[in-house]
């Protein structure tokens, strides 16, 4: 697909709705399940539904053709992870639909204050060992279609991100001015150098979480569910962190390098210490959350391209938004 050429997403097509809600009722049937009321579209643009029935309420996701690996990652991580995975009840990868059942409230309903982050504690514990444990699934990841965001992949990927300027918004009020489209082309050796220093700590790529915080966690009689795969791929573990801290900052009104959020980056980093001393691994932190915001403008632009609007537009200053935080980093608190 070019970088501009926008998919005309399934659930705009008239009558998408009823082939939906037919492929719901008979998947569920053949499990014995009853849909036992209105088949609920929150928001007429949603790709979620809620699905009343004997077995309480199931939700449908659709996911969007730019992320069509969702359905087919989730159903792996189920039978690998059942612990802390959303349980499938059924999948249609070729239309990227999956039925999975109420996985209870969001982390984000439950901490409301400093005085709750014993549950993200938690959470970034079974996060990391997730990802420890998946080290050794990385060429099954990549089968399964996961956005392949390696190391050894990214400076390449980072110069043919720096070609696509109608996304990069050029000279727009929202876009990247000339000057920072000509430091971002002269940073492209550091910027393998700097992939080629984080390789060099040791720590093995493995699942990433790109939109890893407390509305995609949810909770239910205090067991954990990670959810909402669809922004994740194979990377280095530590980029999760970009995302997930600022939303922590963001959510309880902390400073990026305020005392709570040191103690949860200590929390996630402990089981690694098999791999490396914590020393090590508090440096290659640090890279890793620059690193990460080329990872999220490479997201970005893949999903403003494979969508039309008003989602392209509404969303368009993303993929500049993160390259100028990435030339910004170093005048800015770090982790």
């Amino acid at each position: 697909m070019m970088p501009n050429q926008a998919i005309q997403l399934p659930w705009l097509q008239p009558g998408w709705f009823e082939q939906a809600s037919t492929w719901i009722h008979a998947a569920l049937g053949h499990q014995g399940i009853n849909v036992t009321g209105t088949i609920e579209q929150p928001q007429v643009h949603s790709t979620v539904l809620r699905v009343p029935s004997t077995a309480g309420d199931i939700y449908f996701k659709a996911t969007s053709p730019t992320l069509a690996h969702e359905p087919a990652l989730t159903q792996a991580l189920w039978r690998w992870r059942p612990d802390c995975m959303p349980p499938v009840l059924a999948v249609d990868l070729a239309r990227g639909w999956m039925l999975m059942p109420n996985l209870g409230v969001t982390l984000r309903s439950l901490v409301q204050s400093t005085r709750d982050l014993g549950h993200w504690e938690r959470v970034l514990r079974i996060y990391a060992e997730v990802q420890i444990d998946l080290t050794s699934r990385v060429n099954e990841l990549l089968e399964l279609g996961v956005l392949d965001r390696r190391l050894t992949m990214l400076p390449d990927y980072y110069e043919q991100l720096l070609t696509d300027t109608d996304a990069l918004l050029i000279g727009h009020p929202k876009g990247l001015s000339m000057e920072a489209y000509q430091r971002l082309r002269q940073f492209a050796p550091q910027f393998r150098g700097m992939c080629e220093q984080l390789a060099g700590y040791g720590i093995p790529e493995t699942l990433h979480h790109e939109d890893f915080h407390d509305a995609n966690i949810f909770v239910r009689n205090n067991h954990y569910t990670l959810a909402d795969w669809g922004e994740s791929g194979v990377a280095h573990p530590f980029c999760t962190l970009l995302v997930t801290s600022r939303v922590i900052a963001w959510r309880l009104e902390l400073e990026e390098n305020a005392p709570e959020l040191v103690r949860l980056y200590d929390v996630y980093l402990e089981p690694w210490t098999c791999f490396a001393s914590l020393e090590s691994l508090n440096a290659a932190l640090k890279l890793a959350y620059r690193v990460g915001m080329v990872c999220r403008a490479l997201t970005w632009r893949r999903v403003t391209a494979g969508e039309g609007e008003p989602f392209k537009s509404e969303y368009a200053d993303a993929v500049p938004g993160w390259l100028q935080e990435f030339l910004n980093y170093d005048m800015t608190p770090t982790v």
